[in-house]
Formats: structure tokens, sequence, C-alpha cells
């Protein structure tokens, strides 16, 4: 039976309690929002940082709010299947700095890719005061470290219901992702916060092989 660690325990409670703790207390937004007040629950998303509604804290707060309880529970499914193995493998310590560097890796490389499409115009200048909410780049940053760290694992998919490889399916999923943000389908997700937190997922697990962690 598969053993939940205590930062992995940890990161799911804080997930859940912020999620249904800022729907109590801030509510949904009111449409059309006019103030930063009438995001609601939304005031705990990353907003850009040009937008009159971006706050310091949500660079913080963002990775743990999300946009419903669909993408709560998937982000939370995947963190509780996977996030187990790779704390046993490096201790607390090392997998919640990997979280968070992947987490903040994501956020770097959505806003950066962000950053240019408002230069070049591809997207409109009021896309800063659209808010980015949920965990999925750090999410994204253990489904790598998995794939690097237990590459022949087999995981069985529901759909489509076969058995692959995690090294396969980690592959095949950043690789949508990245097709996905540059054609620039399925608008409203951040998809290069999804590349973001693989990315630099595997460039730290590359580090710590050939330079090793303090962290222990």
């Amino acid at each position: 039976m598969l053993r939940l660690t205590d930062v992995t325990k940890n990161l799911l409670i804080i997930n859940v309690l912020v999620y249904f703790g800022a729907l109590l207390l801030l509510g949904q937004p009111a449409y059309p929002p006019q103030a930063f007040s009438d995001w609601g629950m939304y005031m705990l998303g990353i907003f850009f940082p040009t937008s009159d509604f971006f706050r310091p804290y949500q660079i913080i707060s963002h990775m743990f709010m999300h946009g419903s309880i669909m993408h709560l529970f998937f982000n939370m499914f995947i963190l509780f299947m996977f996030g187990p193995p790779l704390e046993t493998l490096w201790g607390p310590k090392r997998f919640l700095f990997y979280y968070l560097f992947a987490g903040f890796g994501a956020l770097g490389l959505q806003l950066l890719v962000q950053w240019i499409e408002l230069s070049n115009g591809s997207v409109p200048q009021a896309s800063v005061n659209i808010p980015m909410v949920g965990a999925s780049g750090a999410i994204f940053g253990i489904l790598a470290g998995f794939g690097m760290k237990f590459p022949n694992s087999v995981i069985q998919l529901i759909f489509p219901p076969i058995p692959m490889k995690a090294k396969y399916f980690v592959l095949i999923l950043a690789g949508l992702e990245l097709v996905f943000g540059l054609s620039g389908r399925q608008s409203g997700i951040a998809h290069f916060a999804h590349v973001g937190g693989a990315l630099f997922g595997v460039l730290l697990i590359l580090y710590w092989n050939r330079f090793g962690s303090r962290l222990e």
C-alpha cells in the first residue's frame, strides 16, 4: 500500500484548505470584475506584474489556489500518486525544495512567454488582467521527476486504457503541452507553465546528479 509521506500530505492539506477557505471567505468572482475585490477567490491567483490587480503575495499564493474542484482533484491526485516515491527517495527537504523550484520555474517561463506575446501583439493587452491559478507547474515537475527517477515504472492509464512506462508517459504529456502552447490551442490553459515545471524539474535533477545537494 502506498505510504503517504509527510510533505506530500501537508501539501495536499494546504491546497485543499486554501481552495475551500478562499471559496468560503472570498467567494466567487463578480463578472465583469471592476475592482480587485471583485475577483473573489481569484485574488489568490497571479496576474501579470503590469496589471493593477497584481500583488506580490500572488507569487506564492497562486500555487495553492485552483480554478475548480476538478482542477484541484486532478492535481492532488497526481501529487498523491507520484509525490511519495520521490519524497521517500530524496527526503522531505529536497522534495519540498524540488516542488517549489518547479513551481517557480513554471511561473517564470509562463510570464516570460506572456511578456513576449504582449510585446509582439499576439495577445491583447487586456490579458494582463487574467489570473493564473494552480499547482500544475509544480505537479508537472513531479511527473518529470518520477519519469526520470523511476523511468521503467508502469503506469496504467485510464484513457486510453493501456499500460505505459513512466518515461514515455511524461515525454508524451510534456510534448503535447509544448505543442498546445506553441499552437495556441486550448486557450485559457497555461501550457508553458506546465512545460516550465517539467523543464525546471529536469534541470534541477541534472544539477543534483552532477553536483549533489546540501539538502538532506
